[in-house]
């Protein structure tokens, strides 16, 4: 696990803002946090060389794009050597239909989120990871009916104990 960045005010500001407004420019973002325009720029560009922001991307609404069917699938593999791990990560990426990968622990090994044209298409995929041998053991799936919560900020000061008096 890395080390917590050390964020105070301005810096949790901002990362709210972004997480919200990711296509806003210096200026507003500068207004938004109360920072001058030049330590706002500065604070987010040693946010991104830390890694605390990844990147910046849209989101997509898919109901926009056509039919298709969103599913979480529990896979358990047959054998938890660190090898085996590796194998079905390297080989789950290999698919593009597989958006979210997470190694838990519980009562699978991995929980898939995977976004296909329809569950034609989910099946076909299930049956090529089965073929690539990957070591599943078992899967199961449950087909999204809806996404009352998708896409929600993620809970930045709850995470670091920030006190909600710094707005």
């Amino acid at each position: 696990m890395d080390t917590p960045a050390s964020l105070d005010q301005f810096d949790i500001k901002i990362l709210e803002h972004l997480q919200r407004e990711g296509r806003c420019s210096n200026v507003d973002l500068s207004r938004r946090v109360g920072l001058s325009e030049s330590p706002c720029l500065a604070r987010t560009r040693q946010l991104q060389e830390t890694g605390v922001i990844r990147g910046y991307g849209a989101e997509v609404a898919l109901d926009k794009l056509g039919a298709h069917v969103t599913v979480f699938c529990e896979v358990t593999l047959g054998s938890h050597r660190a090898h085996d791990l590796r194998k079905f990560e390297a080989g789950a990426a290999r698919y593009a239909e597989i958006v979210e990968c997470y190694n838990i622990c519980g009562g699978y090994d991995y929980l898939l989120k995977i976004v296909a044209p329809g569950v034609q298409h989910f099946q076909a995929l299930m049956e090529r990871l089965l073929d690539d041998e990957l070591g599943i053991a078992k899967f199961s799936s449950r087909i999204v009916l809806r996404e009352p919560l998708a896409g929600r900020a993620l809970p930045i000061r709850t995470i670091l104990g920030a006190k909600n008096s710094w707005e």
